[in-house]
């Protein structure tokens, strides 16, 4: 998935408010864990895809369980990623980190762990949950750690350049572990990194909050994690049921609705988990719509391309994820050249044109054939998506981060990290249907069918990027400024 941007000068970090008398760590060490910390919840997005063969050998999973190895990670993410937001800005986001790093940690060990498959899923929510309180944490804590200016973008592109990383070494990863031990020690990985982050983070974070103690809007939580579940769920039936379905369309009206009771609940309690005031500043709603149309084809790239080596290229899952090193680097690259253009052209400007170089890349993606070669079908293609990627992620966190009031710095995060991942999540879904619907399903289809269908997702990925370049150009403000 692509990783979380980086953004220059977050206004509404600059008033949290420190209540620990520690004397205060050197900064670079308070953005190395922050950085880590992110690494891990990135990087377990997409870590798993190469071992679920292996995954449902062992455990005798089905295809759409092998699905919800995925899903039930990443929609309990970004469900309760606001709720994990908050949580910071009113009760610590020291506090939060440690508890969603711990909670994280043990959900890897349980899930290494398994003997059964809905062991297995039961882990990935729970680590989901985890990451979802400990994303938001990374980023406030690193903002209020760093005085604002040049040295915060600074610190902030290297935390986007890391979770980039993250998100984007998930293959290679992947591949080495289960190449050189099992599909278990692609979670039992996080247990001994996690608990040195812990050591780390209870050593050396200063703890810090930016607003009043309150309840916490729990039914909030609940409703919007059910909605984005549902949803989900009704598109990963497409592949197989048809839109039209009834398998299909119940899901779908169902998640829905319970999106709209969700507005419904926000609108009418006192303290809402998303103030909808927030999407009546143009620069968090203009960003955070951006960050989810680019992110639903941004992230298909990883899935698509890492089975286009493997199914049809013959690569191994290590091979695969050598392969995607160069593309790796570029969204790192993208990412931390970001801010150097970010004064000379304006965060706007920055968006749209990391936006069009990743659809130059997705459009030459989109020629792929059952033959091409390493350079030309994978190679230049992915560095152009990747470059483009980072550089279009930095400017959408900027904007929407920087039009927020300081109580609802931590809210905010967790609401554009929420964006990227469901983006990503049910544009996947989406894009697997189109490539079924080209190749005739994963199982049957040979190598030349197979590129047809990858092909298809990538020109689809190409129009969007494209409208999601005019939607920027044409709604994000000029300026970091609230409107």
């Amino acid at each position: 998935m692509t990783p979380m941007p980086e953004a220059t000068a977050p206004a509404a970090a600059t008033s949290a408010r420190p209540i620990s008398p520690r004397r205060t760590p050197p900064t670079w060490l308070v953005v190395a864990i922050a950085c880590a910390g992110q690494f891990l919840v990135v990087l377990d997005v997409s870590v798993v895809n190469v071992a679920l063969p292996s995954m449902r050998t062992d455990l005798g999973l089905s295809a759409q369980g092998l699905q919800w190895v995925v899903n039930a990670y990443a929609i309990a993410f970004a469900g309760f990623m606001l709720l994990g937001g908050r949580a910071g800005d009113l009760y610590g986001r020291k506090l939060m980190f440690l508890v969603g790093l711990g909670l994280f940690t043990l959900a890897s060990l349980g899930g290494g762990l398994a003997q059964e498959g809905w062991q297995l899923l039961a882990a990935r929510a729970v680590q989901g949950l985890g990451a979802a309180v400990l994303a938001p944490s990374t980023l406030t804590l690193l903002t209020a750690a760093v005085p604002e200016g040049a040295a915060r973008a600074r610190a902030i592109a290297t935390w986007t350049a890391v979770g980039a990383g993250g998100g984007a070494a998930g293959g290679l990863v992947g591949g080495v572990l289960v190449d050189g031990l099992s599909w278990r020690w692609v979670l039992l990985i996080n247990v001994p990194v996690g608990a040195v982050v812990l050591a780390g983070a209870l050593l050396w974070l200063t703890e810090s909050r930016g607003g009043e103690r309150r309840r916490l809007d729990l039914p909030g939580a609940l409703l919007v994690t059910a909605g984005l579940a549902t949803l989900a769920y009704g598109i990963s039936q497409t592949e197989s049921e048809g839109w039209a379905a009834g398998a299909t369309l119940v899901p779908l009206l169902a998640g829905l609705a319970l999106l709209g009771l969700f507005l419904l609940v926000e609108a009418r309690t006192a303290a809402p988990l998303m103030p909808l005031g927030l999407l009546r500043l143009r620069s968090v709603a203009s960003a955070n719509v951006a960050m989810l149309v680019s992110g639903s084809s941004m992230f298909s790239m990883w899935f698509f391309m890492t089975l286009y080596a493997q199914n049809v290229l013959g690569y191994s899952p290590l091979e695969a994820g050598l392969a995607l090193v160069p593309s790796s680097l570029a969204v790192i690259l993208g990412s931390k050249a970001a801010p150097r253009f970010l004064p000379v052209l304006g965060a706007r400007n920055v968006a749209v044109l990391g936006t069009l170089v990743a659809a130059v890349g997705f459009g030459w993606q989109s020629t792929m054939t059952a033959d091409g070669g390493y350079v030309t079908a994978i190679m230049i293609p992915g560095v152009l998506m990747m470059l483009g990627a980072g550089l279009a992620a930095t400017p959408l966190a900027s904007l929407a981060i920087s039009g927020a009031a300081p109580g609802d710095a931590g809210l905010v995060s967790g609401l554009i990290n929420t964006s990227r991942t469901m983006g990503g999540s049910l544009g996947l879904a989406v894009m697997a249907t189109i490539a079924a619907s080209r190749s005739g399903g994963e199982e049957h289809a040979g190598p030349v069918a197979l590129t047809d269908g990858y092909a298809l997702v990538f020109r689809t990925a190409t129009a969007v990027l494209v409208a999601a370049a005019v939607l920027m150009w044409t709604w994000l403000p000029k300026t970091r400024t609230r409107d």
